[in-house]
């Protein structure tokens, strides 16, 4: 405590400032084509778990599906550039892309952590893909790196042997696969895939007959 004749100034020790780490979710697929429910799922979970950003992240050559069922990879990141669009918590994430060959969510995650050890990821996956979890490529190092978020889905459990968090996410019963059908046989399909991707699909001539 310091006297100057009528004041009396008390000192106290500064609290040390502690930088609050970056929170960042992943949604990863093929997104072909983006629609609706990968938007929704993306923004519910950002807002309810309070994430700083989303991540959308095309895979280049997913494990689990035949390569051939998926438009190039410039298409499909130019589908979800556009997608994503002007929401200020989404942003396109290439390096899987541009790394090529399978995308194995591992290398992907080591790869992250390492360049940015400041942030936590948080890798979002649906309630139908939990159970495959144990399938994932070297998964039990893959979780010491990244917190799963579950996205709850009607007629599938939430038991899992790895911590997931699990988040509510209104039910929209749509898939990219029923998409690109629709797309061939020339049906409507507004509203369920975003204008300016549709803009996109429709002006490249894509899903347009089936190769």
């Amino acid at each position: 405590m310091i006297s100057l004749k009528n004041q009396t100034i008390v000192m106290t020790k500064a609290e040390p400032f502690v930088e609050q780490r970056k929170r960042v979710g992943i949604i990863g697929g093929t997104f072909n084509p983006p629609h609706i429910g990968h938007l929704v799922i993306a923004d519910q979970v950002g807002h309810q778990l309070g994430l700083d950003t989303i991540y959308f992240m095309p895979d280049a050559e997913p494990p689990h599906i035949d390569r051939k069922e998926a438009v190039d990879a410039t298409h499909r990141l130019k589908m979800v550039a556009s997608a994503i669009e002007g929401n200020p918590l989404f942003e396109l994430e290439e390096r899987e892309i541009l790394r090529g060959g399978k995308s194995y969510t591992f290398d992907t995650i080591l790869e992250l952590t390492k360049e940015h050890p400041e942030i936590d990821y948080y890798f979002i996956i649906g309630g139908d893909m939990v159970e495959y979890l144990p399938k994932w490529y070297r998964i039990d190092e893959l979780i010491q790196l990244v917190q799963f978020v579950g996205v709850k889905r009607p007629n599938y459990g939430t038991d899992s042997p790895y911590p997931i968090i699990w988040v509510d996410v209104p039910a929209i019963d749509v898939s990219s696969t029923d998409l690109r059908k629709k797309l061939e046989l020339g049906c409507p399909v507004h509203y369920l895939i975003p204008e300016k991707t549709l803009t996109y699909i429709k002006e490249k001539g894509l899903y347009q007959d089936d190769k």
